[in-house]
């Protein structure tokens, strides 16, 4: 159930919401769940927050493992298949997509989850909502779609449409919000370029992005609310987690709905909570799916760990700068680490259309190349800037424009060529 009275709690409410919820969720679990019955073993409930920290971790290739040994749902589903309402499966972008199902509670969760998301976007019944993406098994944004059609929202599905007819779709419904990914934002600005689609005068007034990091990166925020003369919100969530996170007015990062999860930010390494302000994986753990439950879930992404003091008054945990990388896209170039992320957040800061990044191998050492659709001139001061941000030298290397590959969903802009 959507609690805001919680946003804004002591740190002391909010845990004790928290245990009671994880207590109630392993007492519904463990009876029924293969997986975590054997994981855990003769685990004695209630927990006190000592005994949920020693708790062993979930990782993705546990469940991909599991889903592979005893298909096709594996020992974490809880309940009997016929229990299931909904079906998804993971983008599989950093291997075998996993197969996820809800129960018609869970799916109710979901939708609860993104209750958040649209209250802190400032989205209500009055507005028109238009989904720009393709509607398949990946989550997308189907549960967005459902918590839409429960505010009352007129709801405006654009699957099976290229980009240039959403575009026109969007601006004959006056749609007064644009849900897709960054990337996919971006995109729809240059169709809209090219074909003289007036979209920054469009009735659009907010955006809200998922499945990248880049609506946190604030050169990419700045150019898709230049482009759609919008206020642009981030999102983080994952279809084996469920909504977890998401940016307030302030937009200079994510909080945590630390009502329905329990978040923590590790050392990698160690699996120890990092200081505030220094870099770890996000460990999570979702406390209202219990169909399909993951108990202290390591997610892969790289985040800040913040404080509970905001400016918009709420006290949910915050994540500043969102997800700023993968655990698995860590790229270490003559001692020094570069994210993705970090280079985006550089590209961005020019005019360039689209970009990748290549990985490749120069005897042992590893080498990154950024292709950009822009002049030679542009490439040749990207070079520079890239060289005095990140400390190392990245060449840039100019490509026609529109030679790039581009993305509806998740995009896959590192190549690594030390593969071929």
């Amino acid at each position: 159930m959507h609690r805001p009275d919680l946003e804004t709690a002591s740190p002391e409410v909010i845990g004790r919401v928290q245990l009671a919820r994880v207590n109630e969720l392993l007492e519904a679990v463990l009876p029924q769940n293969r997986f975590y019955a054997a994981k855990f073993g003769a685990l004695t409930v209630p927990l006190s927050w000592d005994d949920f920290r020693r708790l062993p971790f979930t990782t993705k290739a546990e469940l991909v493992e599991d889903q592979a040994s005893m298909p096709p749902l594996g020992a974490i589903a809880t309940y009997p298949p016929d229990r299931y309402t909904t079906y998804h499966q993971t983008s599989g972008t950093t291997g075998r997509p996993l197969v996820v199902l809800d129960t018609a509670e869970s799916w109710d969760w979901w939708a609860e989850c993104w209750r958040y998301v649209y209250a802190a976007a400032g989205v209500t019944a009055r507005d028109r909502i238009f989904f720009a993406f393709s509607f398949g098994p990946f989550i997308g944004f189907w549960s967005a779609h459902e918590t839409a059609h429960r505010l009352g929202a007129m709801v405006i599905p654009a699957g099976g449409l290229n980009s240039k007819s959403r575009l026109e779709l969007l601006l004959r419904t006056q749609a007064t919000v644009l849900l897709c990914t960054p990337t996919y934002a971006l995109h729809l600005a240059e169709v809209a370029r090219e074909h003289g689609l007036p979209i920054r005068d469009s009735a659009v007034r907010v955006t809200i992005h998922a499945g990248e990091p880049g609506a946190s990166i604030p050169a990419v925020r700045a150019r898709i609310e230049d482009a759609w003369g919008a206020r642009t919100f981030d999102h983080a969530g994952g279809t084996e987690i469920g909504a977890y996170g998401y940016a307030c007015e302030r937009r200079d990062g994510l909080h945590v709905n630390e009502a329905e999860f329990i978040a923590e930010v590790l050392d990698a390494d160690t699996g120890e909570p990092v200081a505030d302000g220094a870099r770890g994986e996000l460990v999570i753990t979702n406390l209202g799916r219990i169909g399909w439950p993951v108990i202290r879930y390591r997610t892969g992404d790289i985040v800040v760990a913040g404080t509970r003091g905001c400016g918009c008054g709420r006290t949910f945990l915050t994540l500043p700068g969102g997800l700023v990388g993968r655990t698995d896209d860590l790229i270490i170039l003559r001692g020094v680490n570069v994210y993705p992320s970090a280079v985006e957040a550089i590209v961005r800061t020019f005019e360039i259309g689209e970009f990748r990044l290549v990985r490749s191998r120069n005897g042992t050492l590893d080498e990154l190349t950024v292709e950009v659709e822009a002049s030679e001139a542009v490439a040749a001061q990207l070079a520079r800037a890239l060289r005095e941000r990140l400390a190392v030298r990245i060449p840039a290397r100019a490509v026609p424009a529109g030679s790039l590959p581009r993305w509806e969903l998740k995009a896959r802009r590192l190549v690594d060529a030390r593969l071929e």
